[in-house]
């Protein structure tokens, strides 16, 4: 099982797309600091989780969620 996730960051305006086979170990490790890419933007909150079979769905729609379009959905559904 994998899970596509988004985090929002809870003091600046910073949405985080990944994918993980275990969502609540990922966002500790998100609001630890040990991911570079968001480190600055802590903490977090999950804003969205979805799961799917295989790591080829979840990363489809990973990327989808990433382009401006899929940025634009999480926006939506976070106001």
């Amino acid at each position: 099982m994998y899970f596509v996730y988004a985090i929002k960051s809870e003091n600046r305006n910073y949405i985080y797309v990944g994918i993980s086979d275990n969502v609540e170990r990922r966002l500790k490790e998100h609001n630890s600091g040990h991911n570079k890419t968001t480190k600055p933007y802590k903490p977090f909150e999950i804003i969205l989780t979805e799961k799917y079979e295989d790591r080829k769905t979840a990363r489809i729609r990973e990327k989808y969620l990433k382009c401006g379009c899929g940025k634009e959905f999480l926006k939506k559904q976070n106001k």
